[in-house]
């Protein structure tokens, strides 16, 4: 059951009447990130209200991906400043979960952390400072809106944040390729099919050779090849590292996928229906693993491995002998806990397999750190 008209209703439909149809990159992005009435930046924030994430699973995921952190600090030449910015960072947890393990168990990185979170959520970046206070006293912790100009060596990372960037809707039709448009009238929004709205659509499924089939639909996710080609001209030196779910293009576009992967999720339920309660209910479409190598690469980025969450993580582990899951500090029932913990985020079923991460990296040779070991 779809719930009351939103103000996003009001705020696009007079939009489209005065310009006309809108791409779905537009509503999108205003459903997700209007300033005011947006999924994720409006201020009465209910946090986590429709997905269940890595970050809600407790610390153990933070305190793993320190551990990587700090895995990619050595191979750097253990820097004195080694920035760690996270795009998308939210309320801040996740940053609060590496940054407290890093300060307690990893001192020689913590000396040289310098943690961004980049959060265009203003709400949210009040939340961080309350959170993180301690470790922005210090000098290892600091809120932005954007991202930094230069990060000169470190490492620029992402937690299921592509997958919510705004994305095109194509369709082929008569060997053509054709946009998806959203219209508004007198039963609500609706799409209706026009040309494309920018030649860079075909250019980008010519760049990687993917043909769609015969009235098939998909997404074109621009902002994701732009801000990764954005990524890699400010780092000079170190790693990008996503964890999101997705495919490669060969596997995103192949038959399966012929209405897409486009999901709306609202109190935990997912549907496809993308209009029944604008601003209310999170929007996301698999990100294309291919695209961000390819668009990476314009830039100066390498790739250095696609591989499933359960195998990074579980390699991460091993290299520490599990020291987050037995260690002689934690009592018979913590370790039991974290056990479980574990077992949540490595389900083959589940988030194990869901999410991929994508390992990218600038300015040194192929690395070997921890989180390779079982690609």
């Amino acid at each position: 059951m779809c719930s009351q008209p939103t103000p996003i209703v009001a705020i696009l439909a007079d939009r489209i009447r005065s310009r006309g149809p809108i791409t779905f990159a537009e509503y999108m992005e205003a459903c997700l990130y209007h300033p005011l009435h947006g999924y994720y930046t409006k201020k009465d924030q209910h946090p986590r209200r429709d997905y269940f994430t890595n970050v809600d699973v407790g610390p153990l995921f933070g305190r793993l991906l320190a551990r990587q952190f700090r895995e990619m600090w050595r191979q750097l030449g253990r820097p004195s400043v080694f920035r760690l910015v996270e795009c998308g960072a939210g309320m801040g947890t996740l940053a609060r979960h590496i940054l407290d393990f890093a300060a307690e168990s990893l001192g020689d990185f913590y000396s040289a952390l310098r943690y961004v979170a980049v959060e265009r959520s203003e709400p949210r970046r009040v939340g961080q400072a309350g959170l993180l206070a301690a470790h922005a006293a210090s000098g290892h912790f600091a809120s932005s809106c954007e991202m930094p100009d230069e990060v000169l060596c470190g490492c620029v990372f992402s937690n299921e944040l592509l997958d919510a960037m705004p994305v095109h809707r194509v369709v082929r039709e008569k060997k053509e390729l054709r946009e998806i448009y959203i219209a508004f009238g007198e039963s609500g929004f609706h799409e209706m099919k026009g040309p494309l709205s920018s030649p860079r659509l075909s250019e980008y499924f010519a760049e990687q050779g993917i043909k769609l089939q015969e009235g098939q639909q998909a997404e074109v996710c621009l902002e994701a090849c732009d801000w990764i080609a954005e990524v890699g001209r400010r780092l000079g030196r170190g790693f990008v590292l996503t964890i999101d779910y997705g495919r490669e293009a060969r596997e995103l576009y192949d038959e399966r996928h012929m209405r897409g992967t486009l999901l709306a999720y609202e109190k935990h339920r997912t549907g496809e229906n993308v209009f029944c309660a604008p601003g209310e209910q999170d929007l996301t479409a698999h990100l294309n693993f291919t695209a961000l190598d390819t668009w990476g690469r314009r830039s100066g980025l390498a790739r250095t491995v696609l591989m499933t969450q359960t195998n990074f993580l579980l390699s991460i582990a091993q290299n520490s002998n599990y020291a987050d899951l037995q260690s002689e500090i934690l009592s018979e029932a913590e370790q039991a806990h974290a056990r479980l913990l574990f077992k949540t985020l490595m389900n083959p079923e589940g988030m194990g397999e869901t999410f991929q991460v994508f390992i990218q990296h600038k300015g040194i040779e192929p690395p070997r750190i921890a989180g390779l070991e079982n690609q």
